[in-house]
């Protein structure tokens, strides 16, 4: 059975990130991401999550118990990784959940110019063979803008260093969610 995109966005971070592994949850949101990242990192590595909302942080939190040693909350926009992660950092994996917080306030959303920072901040420590993954949510106002920016951004990226999947069910209704993949392969 084909895979939704979350469960294919864990598969291919579940491919990729080992114990010991730095790695970003960009939209920190309700702390899902976060936590698998944690598990998938194991006690040596570390997880940088970012969101902007407060709910936010103390969802991740509360579900973050047991990982707390492993794990950075940033009540900031993704757009500081740049500040937040120094350029010497490597990173093996990153993921996006682009649109607004689930149960949250609606008005309140990923917006294209910062996440086109964040997207640029991640590619340059992105490991070879390393994976930034975007699930984009774009039926809500502002949301095909930002899908658009981003597909371009993406499929502007130069083809001899890295390589973009796009995945997405092109037969459902409601704005299915796509999924982008872009795997470093040098530098």
């Amino acid at each position: 059975m084909l895979l939704t995109a979350l469960r294919f966005s864990h598969q291919l971070l579940e491919e990729v990130v080992t114990a010991g592994d730095h790695v970003i949850d960009a939209t920190m949101g309700n702390g899902n991401d976060t936590l698998f990242l944690a598990k998938l990192v194991g006690a040596t590595g570390h997880v940088s999550a970012f969101d902007i909302q407060e709910q936010a942080v103390q969802n991740t939190r509360e579900k973050l118990a047991d990982y707390r040693d492993r794990t950075t909350l940033y009540l900031a926009g993704h757009e500081t990784i740049a500040e937040k992660i120094s350029a010497k950092q490597p990173i093996r994996a990153a993921i996006f959940n682009l649109g607004y917080l689930p149960k949250g306030d609606k008005q309140i959303i990923t917006l294209p110019e910062t996440t086109k920072q964040a997207m640029q901040a991640i590619l340059e420590r992105l490991t070879i063979g390393g994976r930034m993954i975007l699930v984009i949510y774009y039926g809500h106002a502002g949301g095909e803008a930002e899908k658009n920016d981003v597909l371009h951004f993406c499929q502007d990226l130069p083809q001899e260093t890295f390589s973009v999947l796009n995945y997405q069910f092109i037969n459902q209704k409601n704005n299915p969610p796509i999924l982008l993949c872009v795997e470093k392969k040098s530098d």
